[in-house]
C-alpha cells in the first residue's frame, strides 16, 4: 500500500478498460474506491474483488450516466458508503462517434451528455464533498489536439470541452488546494479500442506505429499517470493537459 492511505476515490467508468485499471491501481495505494459503473454490475464487481483481492478497500455504484437525475443518483448512492471525497476521476465516456455523415442528433446530444454534461454536474455536486487539498483528474484524449481520426470529430469535440473543465475549474478549486487536470490517453488496449479499429487487418499494427515507443498502450500505463496525479508527489501540477499517449503526438 502507498501514499492513498485514508482517502476515498470515485473513479466513473471503472467495471473495465482504462477506468478498472486506475481503480485498482488507485486501491493498490491505499485509497478506498467507490467503482462506479453504468451498466455492467457484473464486470464492477470483478473490479472490487480485485481490489480486495490485493489487499484494498473498494465499493460497486451502479448509474447509468447520461439520463435525467443520473448525477443525483450517482451521489446519493455515494453517500451510502462514504461521508467525503478526496480524489474524483472522471472516466465514464462513449469512446467513438460515428461520422459527421452518419451521426444524428439523438446520438451526438447522448455523446455530450454523458462525455460532457454529466462530469460537470458531478463536480458540480461533488465539490462539497470533495475535500480541502483533494484531486479531480478528467480523462480526456490525445485526439483533443491531434486529427488522426477525424471521423470521431464529435467524439473529439466532447473531449476538448472536457479539457476547458479542467482548465478552468483548476481556478475555481484551486484556493482550496484542490488539482484539476486532464490526462490524455492514447490508443490503449482496451475493448473499445478494438471496437474502434474494427479488428480490421494491419489495424493494430497501424495504431502501435502512431507511438513514439512503438507499441498500443495498456491500462497500466495511463493508470500510474493517475496515481501520480492524485498523490502528493502532484501537488504542484494543475490545469494541466498531461500527454499520456506515448508519442503519439510527437
Amino acid at each position: 500500500m502507498g501514499g492513498l492511505a485514508g482517502r476515498t476515490a470515485l473513479v466513473t467508468g471503472a467495471s473495465r478498460g482504462i477506468g478498472r485499471g486506475i481503480a485498482e491501481r488507485l486501491g493498490h495505494e491505499g485509497a478506498r474506491v467507490a467503482v462506479h459503473y453504468g451498466r455492467n454490475g457484473a464486470a464492477a464487481k470483478e473490479t472490487v474483488a480485485a481490489i480486495e483481492a490485493a489487499g484494498g478497500s473498494a465499493f460497486a455504484i451502479g448509474v447509468e450516466l447520461g439520463r435525467p437525475g443520473d448525477v443525483d443518483a450517482l451521489w446519493e448512492e455515494f453517500d451510502r458508503h462514504a461521508d467525503g471525497l478526496d480524489i474524483l476521476v472522471n472516466n465514464a465516456g462513449i469512446g467513438k462517434s460515428r461520422t459527421m455523415e452518419e451521426i444524428d442528433e439523438e446520438e451526438y446530444d447522448k455523446l455530450f451528455a454523458v462525455n460532457v454534461k454529466a462530469p460537470f454536474f458531478i463536480v458540480k455536486q461533488g465539490a462539497a464533498r470533495l475535500r480541502d487539498g483533494g484531486r479531480v483528474v478528467n480523462i480526456s484524449s490525445g485526439l483533443a489536439r491531434s486529427a488522426t481520426m477525424p471521423h470521431h470529430m464529435a467524439y473529439t469535440m466532447t473531449k476538448g470541452a472536457l479539457d476547458v473543465l479542467s482548465r478552468d475549474l483548476s481556478k475555481v478549486l484551486g484556493p482550496r488546494g484542490i488539482t484539476v487536470n486532464s490526462v490524455a490517453p492514447g490508443l490503449i488496449d482496451t475493448d473499445n479500442t478494438y471496437e474502434v479499429l474494427h479488428g480490421s487487418p494491419g489495424a493494430w499494427e497501424w495504431g502501435a506505429g502512431l507511438s513514439a515507443l512503438g507499441r498500443v498502450g495498456e491500462t497500466a500505463d495511463v493508470a500510474d499517470v493517475v496515481a501520480f496525479l492524485a498523490s502528493d508527489a502532484g501537488r504542484w501540477v494543475t490545469g494541466s493537459w498531461v500527454d499520456a499517449t506515448g508519442g503519439s503526438l510527437t
